[in-house]
């Protein structure tokens, strides 16, 4: 399998989203409407997509995104663009057992007629000659942002979007991406659905696949709803724990996992000994800049219990609801602070 950047170690990334642009949506914002239609809207995807490479560039991130500028959403976006869904029949139900949203309706089989985010991911790869990650939702969390009143089953609709998911990946790693994550936030609320069946339906998503891949648990990103249940999980957040023993054995080659400001268990990681660890060391759900000593302090951390050629600095989770200013701070922090830790490993 090829690696990241042999050379490279501890290589920096993104968890996913940056902010967009103010004149192709409305910025700090989730679900932002965009600001541009038709063939406009097209050209302005791809001048933010420039942009945030240009952006982590500029910071120096070494495995680069898209910073998600295309899609509204980074679960709703892949969803529209299937089969079997209707976004005007909407109901409301509880995301992730913490916030109500109205989200469309599953009225009959799901399908996918046509590739979502290729096209993106072939310009992205025709920009830049590094690594590149692209993200899509797993099935539990896509599951889990929707209303099922046709299979009636959690399990058989996760399923169902694994095969899906897993066509949209080998076309993208066709298109030259280096390494697939799956964002699963939902891994950290519905523990028994993990173990019975989520992290199978996660590995049929990546079946086949050559590219590294990634999942993504976190505890959401920086809003009220997500801070506010935070606050309600005591002195330690040991979510992981009930995942990680089943991930450890999976195909999975990366797990990323929330750390900065967080009150995760760092010796959690040791359930995952083995695997290559994306630890975020940038807080998403503040405005406050991470200096790059507290960067490097969150990876000291973790090197206790990840090896140094497995530890991928990130940032906890996407950065779409922060202004620009400040996720450009906290890209440089991130990669100041992973710099820090090359020096000192290097003596």
């Amino acid at each position: 399998m090829a690696l990241v950047h042999p050379k490279q170690l501890l290589p920096t990334s993104t968890a996913g989203s940056l902010p967009k642009p103010s004149w192709l949506a409305e910025p700090e914002k989730l679900w932002s409407p965009w600001k541009l239609q038709d063939q406009e809207l097209l050209d302005g995807k791809k001048d933010a997509l420039r942009l945030a490479l240009h952006e982590q560039q500029q910071a120096g991130i070494d495995i680069v995104s898209d910073g998600e500028q295309t899609r509204q959403h980074f679960v709703t976006t892949f969803i529209e663009h299937l089969d079997g869904v209707d976004f005007e029949k909407r109901e409301t139900v509880k995301i992730r057992d913490r916030y109500d949203a109205s989200v469309p309706s599953v009225v009959g089989a799901v399908s996918r007629q046509k590739p979502v985010f290729v096209e993106d991911a072939k310009f992205l790869r025709s920009l830049t000659d590094q690594p590149i990650k692209w993200a899509l939702p797993g099935p539990m969390t896509m599951i889990d942002t929707l209303y099922d009143g046709h299979y009636k089953s959690r399990e058989k609709l996760a399923w169902e979007f694994a095969k899906i998911l897993n066509q949209e990946a080998r076309e993208l790693e066709a298109a030259g991406v280096d390494i697939i994550q799956f964002d699963e936030p939902a891994f950290n609320v519905f523990f028994d659905e993990v173990n019975d069946w989520g992290v199978a339906t996660l590995e049929r998503a990546l079946e086949g696949l050559k590219c590294e891949t990634a999942v993504h648990i976190c505890y959401g990103y920086g809003i009220k709803a997500n801070t506010d249940w935070k606050k309600t999980l005591g002195s330690e957040w040991r979510q992981y724990e009930e995942a990680f023993p089943k991930l450890q054995q999976s195909k999975i080659d990366i797990v990323s996992l929330e750390c900065q400001n967080s009150r995760v268990p760092m010796d959690l990681i040791e359930l995952i000994r083995g695997k290559k660890v994306m630890v975020g060391a940038i807080d998403v759900a503040t405005n406050v800049i991470e200096t790059p000593e507290e960067v490097a302090n969150t990876l000291r951390k973790a090197l206790q219990f990840v090896d140094a050629d497995k530890l991928y600095p990130s940032t906890n989770c996407g950065m779409a609801p922060l202004g620009r200013e400040v996720a450009r701070g906290k890209l440089n922090a991130l990669s100041a602070g992973a710099d820090i830790i090359r020096q000192e490993l290097a003596r």
